[in-house]
């Protein structure tokens, strides 16, 4: 089995190309300076993105379809990175693919709540295909047939077989008598976020400890904001916060989540993790709008982690894991200038949201 420098060679090499390929913020600065929607598109063809965008027609062109696109880039850089990983790594990188298919399943179990609302004369599977991630031939949930199944349960049923069943079994029970997805999709994330953890807890090494620093940083990031927003918006219990959120991570640990749980002051716990991050207490006094911007800096801390990956020693996991977040990261932003363009959105409004031109170099 090839590890070590013989393993990571070939990758190691393929890999820091494909970094150099990222948008720089300077980059993503002239595409937000783009005065439309159609300039956007017209600037991201002369970009990596192009060969992705350039195929659709004028009649395509609308933000769905070119969100759609750019997303494809992402999905052919996971394939690239799986197909190209040495054979130990590949079902940690598989199970981090595996987040867009959880995403693609909360779509279509949404889809199906609220097909009842849509225009009769558009399928309800013609708009959820619209939205889903192009997961491609590594997918694993029947989305078309659950979508045109029209209820959850006959929905739930077509994932026997597939990683989500005993997971979505066990979920049913409490659909059943709420009638309400929340149970179902926090048992997704869950299960998804410990099957992550479990694979790098596979690895040895470096791999291990790679794995363990970058995978870590996104779980400290959806725990932590799990955590905030239940005990903010939901006023959950202290059991259900301990039940909805995970005992394990990387900075954040099970202690940190359990004394938030229990009533101590947030902003203390965020900033004794992460003391770089100024203003918590400001930021908790307005949720609605502070809860984002605290989101973006954990972002920012977790970018930061990925760009160091790529100092020092090549030959671990720790470069492709910090490759393809970063790529995510990056779609995250042109998603969010595609939105805003074809919405008009103000400057003020969307460029706060944009990852890489605000992270403090």
């Amino acid at each position: 089995m090839a590890s070590g420098v013989s393993g990571y060679a070939a990758i190691s090499t393929r890999v820091r190309a494909m970094y150099s390929d990222l948008l720089t913020p300077q980059e993503i600065t002239r595409l937000s300076d783009s005065p439309d929607f159609a300039s956007l598109v017209s600037a991201l063809k002369n970009t990596p993105y192009g060969k992705h965008i350039s195929g659709l027609k004028d009649t395509d062109l609308t933000p769905r379809r070119v969100i759609l696109q750019v997303r494809q880039r992402l999905a052919d850089s996971y394939s690239s990175v799986v197909q190209q990983a040495p054979e130990q790594t590949r079902p940690l990188i598989k199970q981090m693919y595996r987040y867009f298919e959880v995403g693609n399943l909360k779509a279509v179990l949404r889809s199906i709540q609220t097909v009842s609302s849509w225009n009769s004369d558009v399928a309800a599977w013609d708009r959820v295909r619209e939205v889903l991630f192009p997961f491609g031939s590594f997918a694993s949930i029947p989305a078309q047939a659950m979508v045109d199944s029209g209820n959850i349960a006959s929905a739930v049923d077509l994932l026997k077989g597939t990683p989500y069943e005993a997971t979505m079994s066990f979920a049913m029970k409490r659909f059943s008598t709420e009638q309400n997805l929340f149970p179902l999709e926090v048992a997704l994330d869950l299960a998804y976020w410990r099957g992550l953890w479990g694979e790098i807890k596979n690895l040895t090494g470096r791999d291990r400890e790679m794995g363990a620093k970058l995978v870590g940083s996104l779980l400290d990031l959806n725990n932590l904001m799990w955590v905030i927003r239940y005990k903010i918006y939901h006023k959950l219990s202290e059991e259900e916060l301990i039940n909805y959120t995970l005992p394990f991570g990387y900075r954040v640990k099970d202690e940190d989540v359990r004394a938030i749980a229990a009533g101590s002051d947030i902003a203390a716990v965020v900033s004794r993790i992460y003391p770089g991050i100024a203003d918590v207490n400001a930021l908790l006094e307005r949720p609605q709008s502070g809860l984002p911007k605290l989101e973006h800096q954990l972002k920012q801390q977790v970018m930061k982690q990925c760009v160091s990956a790529f100092i020092g020693y090549p030959f671990h996991i720790g470069l492709p894991l910090a490759y393809l977040i970063l790529s995510d990261f990056e779609v995250q932003d042109l998603v969010v200038l595609i939105e805003a363009k074809s919405s008009k959105l103000k400057d003020e409004d969307f460029r706060p949201l944009l990852l890489k031109t605000s992270m403090i170099q």
